[in-house]
């Protein structure tokens, strides 16, 4: 019996879903190619929150893991992930087999509304919150070697992030231009 009590101890804990937001090294207009080449802008860094470990930072000599951690993990939450989060974690990783267990918010709501939102739109609209800034200013801060300025820039979204989710799952849609709009995303 304390052998079994032990390996379940230690076994590795997968929360049921994870959140993800990503920086990355350099921006379109200097990658050759630009948005058909996202993979080359490069991992600056990733921040994840889920209900067991909280929130992690993973840099790019940490990719494989997090593309490894993401896949045993049956559910990842990102706003706009499907065209550029995971595009930034496939130089690193095979994240094909993520894309199925993938919940992007801006592509739920791109499907109900008919147009792309923004993540600063959706999180004051609906939370009363904003961001600290933006992806542009984050490539320069990383640049500046302001890198725990982007950690926590890139936390910030992700926190937004997760709360919209809350706030969604709750309250059962979001608040957009003054306005509810039903959402599930149970």
């Amino acid at each position: 019996m304390q052998a079994a009590r032990q390996a379940e101890l230690f076994a590795t804990r997968t929360a049921p879903e994870i959140y993800l937001d990503v920086e990355t090294l350099q921006l379109s207009h200097e990658v050759p190619g630009g948005w058909e080449r996202i993979p080359d802008f490069g991992l600056a860094v990733a921040v994840t929150w889920d209900a067991i470990y909280g929130f992690r930072e993973w840099y790019e000599e940490q990719a494989a893991a997090l593309v490894s951690e993401l896949a045993a993990t049956p559910r990842i939450i990102t706003f706009n992930g499907e065209r550029f989060d995971l595009q930034v974690l496939s130089k690193y990783a095979d994240v094909r087999p993520l894309y199925p267990k993938s919940l992007d918010l801006l592509k739920e709501l791109e499907k109900l509304l008919g147009h792309r939102v923004r993540l600063e739109s959706v999180a004051r609209d609906t939370l009363g919150i904003s961001k600290t800034g933006s992806g542009t200013e984050a490539v320069r801060w990383w640049r500046e070697g302001q890198r725990q300025k982007v950690v926590e820039y890139c936390r910030r979204d992700v926190e937004l992030l997760r709360d919209l989710v809350a706030y969604a799952r709750r309250h059962r849609h979001i608040v957009l231009d003054g306005r509810p709009i039903p959402v599930n995303w149970d």
